[in-house]
């Protein structure tokens, strides 16, 4: 039996003990819902549940177990309807029913909760494994300070990662560079001197951004950013004669970080109370000074977090990448020239009709694991900028 079938089966029959449970406990109260210890929906939603969970945990052992056979889904059936008759057997007008719901919807909490901890400990076991099955082909101390990146499937690489984490970070620090300022100045205005008409029109602009594909800024950089910088400023100067380079990704990567940094600083500032803005100008200073000196710090925590998020964002990027920067792996000061980043080459490792089993292929890994430990030191940085505020402020 089809699995769409089983589920609406059961749905079925956990609307009906929701019925028979809310009647049997009327019943059993004489039809007055004061004599009973719980709302009569509780009995309901009690019997309802006793069919679900014994149906649903009954439905993974059998898929598991038996595959998509006739008999999984009668076991199916019938833990449900055994759920059902014991849950109207305890129905009485002294039974603890909103206790026990509310145990249930605890427990689903909990595990709803357990499954992001428990998916981010796979990715990080998965990472794990696989690169240290990448490290035992390869030499870790070559990988982490070499200073030339040739992969070349057959033998012979060299698979040093400095190239592409000195990309990674200029790009991102220069798309910071131009995000930052430009969002925290965009936040503090719609926030504090906007008026409500114009901050209904500037606020879902600038969030339009946060919704054009990457692969649309990534054509923009191409057709349009990289040749005005190309020509405006890398030729006449003699930094460059390419489109694709460093300051061509960072800045349309900025401009696609502009909506996470004003949107998440504005919504921050506005929850800054009030009082502390009417304190600070009964005291004489000016909006300014209030701003400057009492609205922002009480709003840096949620900054920082938004500064993070907005790091973290540029720091995965690819598609500007490929088509903004290039994909040349090399260190360099001059941001007029073509670099690459490290998403960019965990997607060209993971491409095309490699041996899984070689380096080349599982130095991806190895990659991935280098970012995530990047975001982590991220987290750690801001999480003691927070605290650290908070024990000079509060």
């Amino acid at each position: 039996m089809p699995v769409s079938w089983i589920i609406l089966l059961v749905l079925v029959l956990a609307a009906t003990a929701y019925v028979l449970g809310r009647r049997r406990a009327l019943e059993g109260a004489n039809g007055d819902p004061r004599r009973l210890h719980s709302r009569p929906v509780y009995y309901g939603w009690n019997a309802a549940l006793s069919a679900l969970v014994p149906a649903v945990l009954m439905l993974v052992v059998t898929r598991l177990a038996l595959g998509s056979s006739n008999l999984g889904a009668l076991l199916v059936l019938a833990a449900a309807i055994a759920g059902v008759i014991f849950a109207l057997s305890r129905t009485t007008p002294d039974f603890r029913a909103r206790n026990m719901v509310e145990q249930v919807v605890k427990a689903g909490l909990i595990l709803c909760s357990s499954v992001a901890i428990a998916t981010t400990l796979g990715i990080i076991l998965s990472l794990v494994f696989e690169s240290a099955q990448f490290f035992r082909m390869y030499p870790w101390q070559d990988f982490l300070f070499g200073t030339e990146w040739t992969p070349a499937f057959g033998g012979g690489s060299k698979l040093g990662m400095l190239p592409l984490l000195w990309g990674t970070l200029y790009i991102s620090l220069i798309a910071l560079l131009v995000a930052v300022p430009i969002g925290l100045f965009a936040a503090i205005y719609m926030s504090e001197y906007a008026g409500p008409r114009v901050r209904a029109w500037v606020k879902p602009a600038i969030e339009i951004l946060a919704g054009i594909p990457t692969i649309v800024y990534g054509l923009f950089a191409l057709v349009t950013v990289g040749p005005l910088l190309r020509d405006w400023i890398a030729a006449p100067t003699g930094l460059g004669d390419s489109g694709s380079s460093v300051m061509t990704a960072g800045i349309v990567m900025g401009i696609m970080l502009i909506p996470f940094v004003s949107s998440l600083s504005d919504d921050i500032i506005n929850a800054v109370p009030q009082s502390l803005r009417d304190g600070s100008l009964g005291l004489g200073s000016t909006p300014s000074e209030t701003i400057r000196n009492v609205v922002l710090p009480a709003a840096l925590p949620g900054i920082v977090g938004a500064i993070l998020l907005a790091a973290s964002r540029a720091i995965g990027e690819t598609m500007i990448v490929v088509l903004g920067a290039g994909a040349m792996a090399r260190i360099s000061g001059n941001p007029f020239e073509a670099m690459t980043t490290i998403t960019v080459k965990i997607v060209g490792q993971l491409t095309g009709d490699n041996d899984f089993a070689s380096p080349e292929t599982l130095v991806a890994f190895a990659l991935g694991l280098t970012l995530f430990v990047i975001t982590l030191a991220l987290n750690i940085f801001a999480l003691y900028i927070v605290r650290k505020y908070r024990e000079q402020y509060e």
